[in-house]
């Protein structure tokens, strides 16, 4: 008996921790960049990116800094080390900022040769009290990359073989990621300081040699900075702006209870609604908690496809032919409600078509979904399905 309550005392104070934790850090939610201009490229392929991205490195002069959720520890990341390392040596400053919980299993043998070799290498997010076990779910989910202050870099894809399609569980990995050079790569360049402040107590933003002057692209597009409740609103406003057709492209599909009206609300308008997910699941309990809110959406006129063809870890939302939301932003309440994420809005015909191409070409590899699904659970599968609704804040 005493083991039980000290039990519930424990998830009491949990969940007062986290409560209260939330409260007190809602105001720095949601950070809105100016309207840029600029030029972007989309890589939907890992080993593309990655030769891209590794060759932009070595071509760094001044600086480099990089955040990541999830760094591994494989031949693509020792390949990615040893890269910072070789510009660290050359006298390039190399700020390597990590998710503490993301990137956990990094070897403290990999961070003392780094930082031996003049990398500067820092945890983000580390829980601490008061709050920690709040802290300790509220990841920084963001992936940005400035290179001289002149090249940028943010999107899905993290540092892995799995992301070139080298894990035999789920193979083919898909995903957006945006190279980004103009007037946006400065706001990439304050998000990242404002990251690492956070996390190191050093100011940055105020030395002018990391903000180079930038020339004008054709591509209209705006950053947008969110940690925590200020993303729900950001998803439900381009929601209400659709007017023929909303896609919606995740890995993860868990919805708040006002995105999900906004989606039913455009599904009464006769908005097109087509939403784009993985068959396969990388986390316990992800895939069987979007499966209530497929059946609402189904019956409502919704088109959902499970993408077949590998793992599908793009997260993008478009609305009509006029905007596009690529970032780290999962459709998820972990997203909304905790992570710190980092999404662009670009506002381009010629981007916007380019995209509609690519999801194309996914959904022709996607099976479509439809009622008879769930004609065909078992009772185990209900099972997940309720608890997964449970944990659903959390997954």
């Amino acid at each position: 008996m005493m083991i039980l309550w000290v039990i519930v005392i424990f998830v009491v104070l949990i969940i007062i921790d986290v409560q209260i934790g939330r409260r007190r850090t809602s105001g720095n939610a949601k950070k809105e960049y100016p309207m840029r201009q600029g030029n972007i490229e989309l890589f939907t392929n890992g080993k593309h990116l990655f030769f891209d991205y590794f060759q932009t490195i070595e071509q760094a002069k001044n600086h480099i800094h990089i955040l990541f959720y999830i760094v591994k520890t494989d031949d693509i990341s020792q390949y990615f080390f040893s890269l910072l390392q070789q510009k660290a040596r050359e006298g390039v400053e190399v700020r390597l900022l990590v998710d503490w919980i993301g990137s956990f299993g990094l070897p403290k043998s990999i961070i003392r040769s780094l930082r031996k070799s003049g990398v500067q290498f820092v945890y983000s997010r580390k829980p601490t009290f008061p709050y920690f076990f709040y802290k300790l779910n509220r990841r920084n989910h963001r992936k940005i990359t400035v290179i001289d202050g002149m090249i940028g870099y943010v999107g899905g894809f993290n540092i892995g073989k799995e992301y070139i399609g080298q894990d035999t569980d789920f193979g083919d990995w898909r995903d957006y990621h945006l190279k980004i050079t103009g007037e946006g790569v400065a706001d990439l360049q304050t998000q990242f300081f404002d990251d690492w402040e956070a996390a190191t107590k050093e100011k940055l933003t105020t030395r002018q040699l990391y903000f180079p002057r930038a020339d004008k692209g054709p591509i209209t597009h705006q950053f947008i900075a969110t940690n925590g409740q200020g993303l729900e609103n950001e998803f439900i406003a381009l929601i209400r702006q659709a007017q023929q057709q909303i896609i919606i492209g995740s890995p993860y599909f868990i919805p708040s209870a006002k995105v999900m009206n906004a989606l039913l609300d455009a599904l009464e308008r006769q908005v097109a609604v087509t939403i784009l997910v993985p068959l396969k699941a990388d986390h316990l309990f992800v895939k069987e908690a979007a499966f209530p809110y497929f059946y609402r959406l189904l019956n409502a006129g919704a088109e959902i496809y499970r993408f077949y063809q590998g793992f599908y870890h793009a997260k993008t939302i478009m609305i009509d032919d006029r905007v596009c939301d690529i970032g780290t932003a999962n459709f998820d309440k972990r997203s909304l409600f905790l992570n710190g994420e980092m999404n662009c809005l670009i506002y381009d015909r010629s981007f916007m078509q380019h995209m509609h191409q690519v999801i194309k070409r996914d959904l022709s590899r996607s099976e479509r979904l439809t009622i008879d699904f769930w004609k065909k659970r078992t009772i185990w599968d209900r099972g997940k399905e309720s608890l997964s609704l449970l944990l659903s804040e959390w997954l």
